[in-house]
């Protein structure tokens, strides 16, 4: 039999909607008002604005991944004494979620695909991400400016189609991921090696051809690849790669730069704490390569303002002292240098409270106490930096493969 469905067989949608009506998993409930479905607190679930997810809890669809919003979005039609939807027919969405495939299994590996596309926004700005302005300067060159205008993106000019973030853990790769989901406007596939890797046979270059399948369906689109050297690393070098692991990494350079390379905007962004390990042909496809460094000094000093502000009755903080004593530090050591200073006020007031032997009700509570200068120099004491070691070799790898922004 070929797996290709016939024009008379149900679409998989429609036998999901049949098999939940007649089994009893999404039961039409009698007696609401029509304009609520059925729902209890009045809202209208047919339009997507809230969805049950099977016991009884309601869930906002922004929480919910694209697959779901598309399955309760169809929920609320009327159905029909047959259990068929009499309203699915008629009311197709304008583009589909997912593309026609050769097989259901295909179709299965693209579903479980379909629920790692960021939904809402991680709420990421490109202001609230201190300094690296070079990256930031080459995401926008690479992904928003190729969206706002086509028009000059052609030719020679086409859009970068991959660029690389390497550098220390905790310099804020991520964060400019999440920026880039929040900016750029493009459907976002956040993957990990646990999105591609599968315990059998074959699955796993096929997930790989499933999502940049996915990714030229919906495009323009971005696909996120965090901690890339768990998933591509230099081959045939370690005798105990596996036939696996070496099908998933071709599978996966076939898919970024081969024949199946198509003028849809699917962009690959790529992060990684050790780009010493990656493979020499992911280099080459990965056009741009951006050291994202430790914070420079102006960096901190605003990381240390906008963490620790100045308060009006308390003493002046000595951000000049700060800076001058992080030297090394990435962004994440600064946000914890910046919580350790603040808890110190707060442990002298639960001494206080842990003297007395009554317990103090919550509208009795004193308030905690400024932060004081001593506060900061036991915090850069109990704080060390986590990622200055290997400064050198992240310097000697940016000249010898970095992309440079050139005034």
């Amino acid at each position: 039999m070929a797996d290709e469905p016939s024009i008379t067989r149900w679409s998989f949608q429609d036998f999901k909607m049949f098999y939940d009506v007649k089994f009893g998993r999404k039961r039409e409930t009698n007696g609401k008002d029509a304009n609520t479905n059925g729902h209890p607190d009045g809202k209208d679930v047919a339009n997507g604005s809230v969805a049950s997810n099977g016991n009884g809890h309601v869930k906002n669809t922004s929480d919910m991944a694209v697959y779901e919003q598309f399955i309760s979005q169809n929920q609320g039609s009327l159905v029909n004494d047959n259990g068929v939807s009499s309203a699915r027919i008629n009311d197709r969405p304008q583009k589909a979620l997912l593309p026609p495939f050769e097989s259901a299994e295909m179709r299965t590996l693209a579903e479980s695909l379909s629920r790692d596309i960021i939904r809402g926004s991680p709420d990421v700005k490109w202001e609230s991400i201190k300094g690296l302005e070079n990256a930031k300067r080459l995401l926008k060159e690479a992904v928003v400016m190729p969206i706002k205008y086509p028009k000059y993106f052609t030719g020679l000019l086409s859009p970068w189609k991959g660029i690389l973030l390497f550098g220390p853990p905790g310099t804020g790769k991520t964060m400019l991921a999440k920026a880039v989901a929040t900016e750029c406007k493009t459907t976002f596939f956040n993957i990990s090696a646990s999105s591609i890797v599968s315990k059998w046979r074959g699955d796993s270059e096929k997930l790989v051809k499933v999502l940049f399948e996915l990714a030229r369906h919906h495009a323009p689109s971005t696909i996120f690849l965090d901690e890339i050297d768990a998933i591509i690393t230099q081959r045939g070098e370690a005798r105990s790669e596996h036939e696996a692991s070496r099908r998933l990494k071709t599978e996966l350079l076939i898919q970024m730069d081969g024949l199946t390379k198509t003028n849809e905007l699917v962009f690959v962004l790529a992060a990684t704490n050790l780009p010493w390990e990656l493979d020499a042909a992911l280099l080459r496809r990965l056009e741009k390569r951006i050291l994202v460094p430790l914070p420079e000094p102006e960096a901190r000093r605003s990381m240390f303002q906008e963490l620790l502000p100045p308060a009006v009755d308390a003493e002046k903080l000595p951000y000049d002292l700060m800076v001058e004593k992080t030297e090394g530090y990435s962004g994440s050591d600064i946000r914890l240098v910046c919580k350790e200073t603040a808890m110190q006020p707060l442990r002298r007031l639960m001494t206080c409270l842990e003297e007395k032997q009554e317990v103090v009700p919550e509208d009795e509570l004193p308030k905690v106490g400024p932060i004081r200068q001593e506060d900061i120099m036991v915090a850069l004491k109990n704080t060390r930096p986590s990622a200055h070691m290997h400064t050198p070799r992240y310097e000697k790898f940016n000249n010898d493969y970095g992309s440079q922004l050139l005034h």
